[in-house]
C-alpha cells in the first residue's frame, strides 16, 4: 500500500458495503490553529476531528523541547481510541492546507505502529473539487481499543541534527525568508541550523495542493542538493511541516528521517549556533 490515496479511491471505499478506513480531519494552520469550527461546517463523511495542539503534541513542555514536541504515547493512544481506532485499522488523513498538517498524523501514527496510513492527495479541496459531498456536525465513533508503541521510524535528536550535515543532507523546509533569517515571527532567533539546505515544502505540491509526481519530486530534491547516496533529514519550525517534506522525500524514492524538535527547539538553545543568509554555512 502506498502513502497516498486519491479522492476517487476514498469515495469508493466509504461508499461500499465493506467497512472502510478510519478518516481523520487534521485541520491546523499557524494562523488558525483551531480547525474545529471549520470541521463542524463541513468534513468528509465519517471523518473525526483531530486537534493538533492537544492530541498530536505534548502540552506544558519547556520551550527547549520545541513548540510541538511529540506527545507522550499514552496521550496519543487515548486520542487514537477517541477517534475510534482499533488494531489493524487502515487510516486516511487530510486537512485543508495541502496536507502540511495532516502529514504530522501520517508520520506520528506510523511511528507508533499503525501500518496502513495514507494521505488524501489534494486534501479537502481535492475531495470537493471531485464533486463529493461533505457532512456537518460532529462524528461520534465508537471508542477504539488500539495499542500504540513508539519506535518504528528513525528520527533525530537535537544532537543528531547538529551532526547530521557531516554525514547527510539536512533540509530546512520553512519558507526561504525564514531560512535566510529575514523574518522570524515565531521563534526567538532568526536563521537556520548550520549546514542545512533550504527546500521549502510548499514547493512539493502543485497549485491544486497535489503532490508533484515521484519523478518531479526526485528531480527537485536532487536539484536542491540532496545526495542520493547519503541519508537525508528534514526539519521545519515546530515539527509539523517537516513531516510533509518527509512524505515528499519518500514519494520521491528517498529514505528520509525527521528532526521533530525542529528550529523551535534549536533556536531556544543558546549554545546552538544559528546561521543567517542564503548559504548553509
Amino acid at each position: 500500500m502506498g502513502h497516498m490515496i486519491t479522492p476517487e479511491e476514498l469515495h469508493r471505499l466509504i461508499s461500499s458495503d465493506v467497512p472502510g478506513p478510519r478518516i481523520l480531519d487534521v485541520r491546523w494552520r499557524l494562523d488558525e490553529p483551531n480547525g474545529h469550527p471549520a470541521y463542524l461546517r463541513g468534513h468528509i463523511p465519517k471523518a473525526v476531528y483531530v486537534d493538533m495542539d492537544s492530541e498530536l503534541a505534548e502540552h506544558g513542555r519547556p520551550p527547549t523541547e520545541g513548540r510541538h514536541p511529540l506527545p507522550q504515547i499514552d496521550r496519543l493512544q487515548s486520542a487514537a481510541r477517541r477517534w475510534g481506532l482499533d488494531d489493524g485499522d487502515a487510516v486516511v488523513v487530510y486537512d485543508d492546507a495541502k496536507n502540511t498538517s495532516a502529514a504530522r498524523a501520517w508520520w506520528l501514527l506510523r511511528h507508533a505502529g499503525v501500518e496502513q496510513v495514507r494521505v488524501l492527495d489534494g486534501s479537502l479541496r481535492g475531495w470537493t473539487s471531485a464533486g463529493f459531498p461533505l457532512e456537518t456536525g460532529e462524528a461520534q465513533p465508537e471508542p477504539g481499543t488500539i495499542t500504540l508503541r513508539y519506535g518504528v521510524l528513525a528520527h533525530l535528536s537535537i544532537d543528531d541534527a547538529a551532526a547530521f550535515p557531516q554525514r547527510g543532507t539536512l533540509l530546512d523546509t520553512r519558507t526561504a525568508e525564514r531560512y535566510r533569517g529575514e523574518v522570524e515571527p515565531y521563534d526567538p532567533r532568526p536563521g537556520h541550523i548550520p549546514g542545512a539546505i533550504s527546500a521549502p515544502t510548499v514547493d512539493n505540491v502543485d497549485e491544486h495542493g497535489r503532490f508533484l509526481s515521484p519523478e518531479q519530486l526526485r528531480s527537485r530534491f536532487l536539484e536542491v542538493g540532496v545526495d542520493p547516496d547519503r541519508p537525508v533529514a528534514s526539519y521545519c519550525g515546530s515539527g509539523i511541516n517537516g513531516c510533509h517534506s518527509t512524505l515528499a522525500l519518500e514519494l520521491g524514492g528517498f529514505d528520509a528521517v525527521l528532526y521533530p524538535g525542529s528550529f523551535s527547539q534549536w533556536s531556544h538553545h543558546e549554545d546552538r549556533e544559528v546561521i543567517t543568509g542564503d548559504q548553509p554555512k
